[in-house]
């Protein structure tokens, strides 16, 4: 198992990884996309949350990740003794036809093909992406945590509806219509997902590149009047089935499994990794279930942390751990102060699993 770090697009920096490096990782997880583009109510200094009128402004649906782009982050951050595991995320400029199965859902997805190839080109071996329209919304942020820590929290549904123009809490359209997205069913939504695994996977299988789907966030089973994909454990081996390709693979995050009604995130762990369908993991702690939960400091919560990297060594898993989320600490640099604590204990655990302490 190997420790890694997820960097926000804003992070691909000098400071963040020497950061990163200084807390003990070795490979990265990077968002290409600018989840704070002319945002008003997040600060890039903590995880994005809340706003039902959106986090910001969508990028350029015509700029694609360029193999010079991609080339050029990758030796920066071998530079600092880090490789590049995976980008997380695309666009919603990107793929929004793609998930509203919209009029121009075939030309993005030639689009993705390209970028996924890109990917292969300069060596980037895993996409992980999230199938939703809502994305992840309906989360709150209080003074709750260990020693008043500021956590992330969801306190109730969210039934606000979509505004048009929006897809995954990011504007795509600013001209939009007034009115709101038409609901989906649940079956019209996963033959969008269906069309989207057929139509890529091809590709990514010709590049060497895996795609990892990330379960919603939070898990429930409408957000925001849409369905959801991966609300519920069982649905990540409905996901496996539709596509036997080994390219078709899970970013497996332990926190929001955690957070679901049923199944038991242990289980769940340890079907899919015997499977070898899982890419990359996002390991964190959460106390509750929705839509009532918290996230909580790493070393408490629900979750065993020990015990998830015990079944995760002992099935062969050889991949990268990050912390997805961590509290913000009370002191000059919150967040890097609550994922270094987050970093140093995943780091201390996983030496102990692989070591057999």
């Amino acid at each position: 198992m190997k420790l890694g770090f997820g960097f926000y697009k804003h992070m691909l920096n000098e400071a963040d990884f020497r950061f990163a490096r200084q807390c003990g990782a070795t490979h990265a997880v990077v968002h290409m996309v600018d989840y704070f583009n002319q945002g008003k109510s997040n600060s890039p200094t903590d995880q994005p949350i809340g706003d039902l009128h959106g986090w910001g402004y969508a990028g350029d649906p015509d700029k694609l990740w360029s193999v010079a782009e991609l080339a050029a982050i990758k030796a920066d951050l071998n530079r600092h003794g880090i490789e590049w595991t995976a980008i997380e995320n695309f666009d919603p400029a990107h793929w929004y036809d793609v998930l509203l199965g919209g009029p121009r859902r075939d030309e993005q997805l030639e689009n993705i093909r390209t970028m996924i190839r890109r990917m292969g080109e300069v060596g980037i071996p895993v996409l992980g992406y999230n199938f939703s329209l809502a994305g992840v919304a309906g989360r709150v942020k209080a003074p709750i945590g260990r020693g008043g820590a500021e956590v992330v929290a969801m306190d109730g549904p969210v039934d606000d509806p979509i505004p048009n123009g929006m897809i995954w809490n990011m504007v795509y359209d600013p001209s939009a219509p007034q009115g709101f997205l038409p609901p989906t069913t649940q079956e019209e939504f996963w033959g969008r997902f269906s069309y989207f695994l057929n139509a890529v996977i091809p590709a990514a299988e010709e590049a060497g590149v895996t795609l990892a789907l990330h379960p919603d966030d939070p898990p429930m089973p409408t957000l925001r009047g849409q369905p959801r994909l991966v609300w519920q454990p069982h649905f990540y081996q409905k996901m496996a089935d539709l596509h036997p390709s080994p390219r078709n693979a899970m970013e497996f995050c332990v926190g929001t499994l955690a957070e679901m009604t049923e199944g038991d995130v242990a289980e769940t762990i340890d079907l899919h990794s015997k499977q070898g369908r899982v890419a990359y993991v996002h390991l964190r702690n959460v106390r509750g279930k929705v839509p009532l939960y918290t996230e909580t400091f790493i070393d408490e919560g629900d979750v065993d942390i020990g015990r998830i990297l015990r079944i995760l060594h002992g099935n062969g898993y050889d991949g990268v751990i990050i912390p997805d989320h961590a509290p913000q600490m009370t002191c000059d640099a919150p967040w890097h102060a609550g994922m270094a604590f987050a970093m140093g204990y995943l780091k201390g655990k996983m030496e102990e699993v692989v070591n057999g302490r």
